[in-house]
């Protein structure tokens, strides 16, 4: 199978771990924490291409499956405090995934010593201490992680990591029998969207018109167009 074709793939890899942490069913959500600066909207991006891309009702075969991959996560360097203490001790419900560098903290001059912000320690030394104690803390209670390393963040290294999560993606999709390339939930929103500014156009001109709209949706939008036509 895929398995023997790709013993050492990246990308087949961290799709097999996805898999593995959630049992083929997205039990447990993945929580990304980047411990550098430039890569603290990183989560947020993997939030958008993870969970568009796998949150399906139906696989490949028309079967209603419901299957997805909940992410969300932040700068693990500084946010870490508002997560650890319950990705640790809470629920068993989720699996971090830890992204670091090898790179120096000074300039784009590799040859450049590293600042010492204290005797003997530099500001590289706190993130790598500070994601691999966070790691150790996870794993003396039994709680999974998996940790990814690049080079530097730069423009190549940076295509690189998302290359690898993007690819990922469509291995996992593969793996659970799912299209990661339609996006039909998104498509129902923007229909919906699209109905209710009709009903805004008409409720505007005539606030106590007739309608067929779900009644929640009437009552707010009438709220929320009520200070505006006092103002006009």
């Amino acid at each position: 199978g895929h398995s023997s074709a790709w013993p050492g793939n990246p990308a087949w890899l961290l799709a097999k771990a996805w898999h593995s942490a959630g049992g083929g069913r997205g039990s447990r959500a993945m929580v990304v924490l980047a411990y550098r600066d430039r890569l603290q909207l990183l989560g947020r991006y993997l939030q958008q291409l993870v969970m568009e891309s796998l949150g399906k009702a139906q696989d490949l075969n028309g079967d209603i499956v419901h299957q997805g991959l909940t992410v969300y996560g932040n700068k693990g360097s500084t946010d870490q405090h508002a997560l650890v203490q319950q990705l640790r001790d809470g629920p068993d419900d989720c699996f971090a995934t830890f992204v670091g560098t090898w790179e120096s903290l000074t300039s784009d001059d590799d040859s450049a010593p590293e600042v010492e912000v204290e005797p003997g320690v530099t500001s590289g030394d706190y993130l790598l201490a500070s994601m691999l104690g966070t790691r150790r803390a996870f794993s003396a209670v039994g709680r999974r992680s998996l940790t990814i390393m690049v080079r530097r963040v730069d423009a190549f290294h940076l295509g690189v990591l998302l290359a690898l999560f993007e690819r990922a993606v469509g291995l996992y999709a593969s793996l659970i029998g799912i299209n990661a390339y339609h996006q039909p939930g998104v498509e129902s929103g923007k229909a919906g969207a699209s109905e209710v500014l009709s009903l805004i156009r008409d409720l505007r001109s005539n606030l106590s018109a007739s309608t067929d709209a779900p009644a929640e949706d009437v009552e707010l939008i009438r709220e929320y167009l009520l200070p505006r036509r006092r103002e006009g």
